[in-house]
């Protein structure tokens, strides 16, 4: 399956819905806006093959919706021979990620500051060893489900591009979203669900540190998270 198969908006292919800019980013981000991150972000004018991007990486990651970048960081440094690519539409993330880049000195990043689905549209199947999406917007109300980036289509892409037997990861501390993802699921037949036992869903993945999101979730009364881990038919 190619992205010619996701239905096309009348402005635009497109997966994201929301905000890209909050407060104002403040003199050093803006700088790493203009510096950085052109250095980091993936060219899409040709086709994007992630092996070319870290050729010397032994597994390749895509996070899509990555925040403040906590997670996409901190898997970059403890993988350091792997390659990762992050795809954030929100200024202020990108900034924090910059930043955390720049004074770490990271090396093994590469960033995509727009709708994942124009970079998905131009890289090549089985080319992605694991695929996170992480406390994405739940776009709760019923009317706004549409906008959910889950959604069979974008499933059928994120298949695409897996190796076979990689791994999708997909977290959120919202019930109706976890069931939203999982009945998708279950009608394709291009993941699979290695659940062990009931309830192991809520149980964190190995080595998982809680991010700011899910801090906050959990002072606002969101005390369970459901951590899914699908596998790439």
């Amino acid at each position: 399956m190619t992205s010619k198969s996701i239905p096309q908006d009348p402005k635009g292919p497109r997966a994201f819905f929301g905000r890209r800019s909050g407060k104002k980013l403040h003199k050093g981000q803006q700088a790493l806006f203009e510096t950085l991150l052109p250095e980091l972000t993936v060219d899409i004018s040709a086709p994007v093959d992630p092996g070319t991007l870290f050729p010397q990486a032994g597994r390749i990651h895509l996070e899509i919706g990555y925040g403040g970048g906590e997670h996409l960081a901190r898997m970059a440094r403890e993988n350091p021979n792997d390659g990762f690519i992050g795809c954030e539409v929100f200024t202020g993330g990108i900034g924090k990620l910059l930043e955390t880049i720049d004074i770490e000195g990271i090396d093994n990043i590469a960033l995509f500051p727009d709708d994942v689905i124009k970079l998905l549209g131009v890289m090549p199947a089985a080319c992605i060893d694991c695929l996170y999406v992480l406390y994405p917007d739940p776009w709760p109300k019923p009317r706004h489900h549409k906008r959910r980036l889950i959604q069979f289509n974008m499933l059928a892409e994120f298949a695409r591009v897996l190796k076979p037997g990689g791994t999708f990861r997909f977290a959120t501390d919202i019930e109706d979203y976890a069931n939203w993802t999982l009945a998708h699921i279950l009608k394709t037949e291009r993941f699979a669900w290695p659940i062990a036992e009931p309830g192991a869903w809520h149980l964190p993945y190995p080595g998982w540190q809680s991010t700011r999101y899910e801090q906050k979730a959990r002072r606002q009364g969101r005390m369970k998270s459901f951590y899914f881990e699908f596998l790439r038919s």
